[in-house]
């Protein structure tokens, strides 16, 4: 397949330089500071926008006015992760421990691309909203911007857009109406016991063990508590108790990710993994119950039924293969929370990211059957690495493609002027 590449060689030389300095120099969720102002100063050289810093924190919104005509929002998230990158490029991150390991970067320098070609067409009909967002990692971005007043300050979106990239080959967009993304919690559990000294552990409580018997039992949830298919996924992502061999620890912390895909079964899930701490806890005559806290919630990524197939269209004439996922990915976003505040429609896809001479027939069969490719390193890896160089031309043309559609299409009550 050949990815659809801008005729402006200068342009894409351009915007792939901002990748590369994006790359090199991550941020943590809501401490976005040199890229909120990386991204303001980018908006204010194109000519025509509005820019606006700070909002949610360490976002950056930008207002793009022409005709009469529906609001636009698109959408691209800033933040980087705790992890230590080991890619071997030469543009890999300086910050020791901080790594865009998701691909942030792709959709913050993508979507300044299709900011630019906005700009540059000789005019629009209706508004557009580019929002650069916070904290995604976290959950929390899309809420802060809302809760700044995202819209009472900036004109209320007839939808809203938004993209991401996958370790799929370059170009290839995945995605489906209807729920399209789980809803995620992580979940702390802090288990109390009574240390002492390793050699006397029968005067101790050892709250290690209660983890460690608490974390294989965990992983049985999933198949038997729940009848909800999609199956919600449950996994246990660290564990700390202790500091040194010969001490039994006074607490151990567990820090558990659970994805599910209905509030059933979510309610289900958080219900089942409280009354089995509080077992384990009881079961090894603990001091005191466990303290169970969620937090970094996200919502489920839905998008509009009626209005994703058209989008998904206009994104396959441009020039992407498109394919429909046969069931909802257990990956989570924030990027609900603004198509809810604003009630109206959004349309979210996943774009491939990766060149496509490393994807095997077998691995082309299994994204077909709705499977990641094995052996290609998948988004929060320390190796995970899409190539620049083919995949911001695709996911510039897939944006712009599905804004321009929908400029020219969409219409809501809501979307008035301000």
């Amino acid at each position: 397949m050949s990815t659809p590449l801008s005729n402006d060689a200068a342009q894409q030389s351009h915007w792939r330089d901002v990748y590369n300095d994006l790359h090199a120099h991550p941020e943590l969720s809501a401490c976005e500071y040199r890229t909120a102002g990386l991204v303001a100063h980018e908006l204010r050289a194109l000519g025509g926008w509005e820019v606006t810093e700070r909002v949610g924190g360490t976002g950056v919104v930008g207002v793009l006015r022409g005709g009469p005509g529906p609001v636009v929002l698109l959408r691209a998230d800033m933040d980087a992760l705790p992890v230590q990158e080991d890619t071997g490029l030469d543009y890999a991150s300086r910050v020791p421990g901080v790594m865009h390991a998701c691909g942030h970067d792709v959709h913050v320098a993508a979507l300044l691309a299709v900011c630019a070609r906005l700009a540059g067409a000789p005019t629009i009909d209706g508004k557009v909203l580019a929002v650069f967002q916070p904290a995604e990692e976290t959950g929390q971005g899309a809420r802060a911007m809302l809760d700044d007043g995202l819209f009472e300050r900036f004109p209320t979106p007839a939808i809203c857009l938004g993209q991401h990239v996958a370790p799929l080959p370059a170009g290839v967009v995945v995605s489906r109406e209807g729920t399209v993304m789980a809803a995620s919690d992580s979940i702390r559990v802090t288990l109390f016991g009574r240390g002492g000294h390793a050699s006397t552990p029968h005067s101790a409580v050892d709250p290690l063990l209660m983890a460690a018997s608490l974390t294989l039992r965990f992983q049985t949830l999933a198949a038997r508590e729940a009848s909800a298919r999609p199956a919600p996924v449950l996994t246990t992502g660290a564990l700390h108790a202790g500091t040194a061999a010969n001490i039994i620890a006074d607490d151990a912390e567990l820090l558990l990710s659970l994805r599910t895909f209905t509030p059933a079964s979510r309610e289900r899930m958080l219900t089942a993994i409280r009354r089995l701490a509080e077992a384990e806890a009881a079961a090894a005559d603990a001091p005191k119950s466990p303290d169970i806290e969620e937090f970094n919630s996200f919502p489920l990524t839905v998008n509009t039924p009626d209005v994703t197939g058209s989008v998904l269209r206009t994104i396959a004439e441009a020039g992407m293969p498109v394919h429909r996922l046969p069931h909802p990915l257990t990956g989570s976003e924030d990027f609900s929370e603004l198509g809810t505040a604003a009630r109206c429609p959004s349309v979210f896809w996943h774009i491939g990211g990766m060149e496509h001479e490393r994807f095997s027939e077998a691995d082309l069969a299994a994204l077909a059957a709705g499977q990641p490719p094995a052996g290609i390193p998948p988004n929060h890896s320390p190796r995970f690495a899409p190539d620049p160089a083919s995949v911001l031309p695709a996911a510039t043309a897939a944006m712009h493609a599905a804004a321009t559609h929908a400029l020219a299409t969409e219409r809501s009550p809501h979307a008035a002027s301000r």
